[in-house]
C-alpha cells in the first residue's frame, strides 16, 4: 500500500514523542495489511483494534486510534490514488486536538 503525507503530517510528526512515533509505527503494521484487503473487498472490516471510522465533519476523511492508554494517539486519513492504484493520504497525526482541521 503505497502513501503520501501532508506538510501538516510532517509538521504533526516532528512534535511527537519517540514513544509515540514507536506506537504509530506498530499500528501502522497492522493498518497496511487492513487497508490491503479493504482495496481487494470494501465489504471487509477494519480490524476493531485500530478504531477506524469516518470523521463527521469531514466525510472523506478517516480517523484511526494509534493509542488508547495515553498519550491520547489519533491520525487523519483519506483514499487517494497514487500512481494509479489505492493509496493513503496521511494527512494529520497527535492528540484528539487534530480534529480541529483533520
Amino acid at each position: 500500500m503505497k502513501f503520501e503525507r501532508t506538510d501538516s503530517f510532517k509538521s504533526d510528526w516532528r512534535r511527537l514523542s519517540d514513544a509515540e512515533r514507536e506506537l504509530f509505527r506498530s499500528a501502522i503494521k497492522h493498518f497496511h495489511v487492513a487497508a490491503e484487503r479493504v482495496v481487494a473487498d470494501p465489504r471487509v472490516h477494519w480490524p476493531g483494534s485500530l478504531r477506524i471510522k469516518r470523521v463527521v465533519s469531514a466525510p472523506r476523511i478517516w480517523e484511526m486510534t494509534w493509542s488508547f492508554s495515553g498519550p491520547d494517539g489519533r491520525a487523519t486519513f483519506e483514499w487517494v490514488e497514487i500512481d494509479g492504484t489505492s493509496g493513503i493520504r496521511w494527512r494529520r497525526i497527535g492528540t484528539h486536538e487534530i480534529f480541529r482541521e483533520p
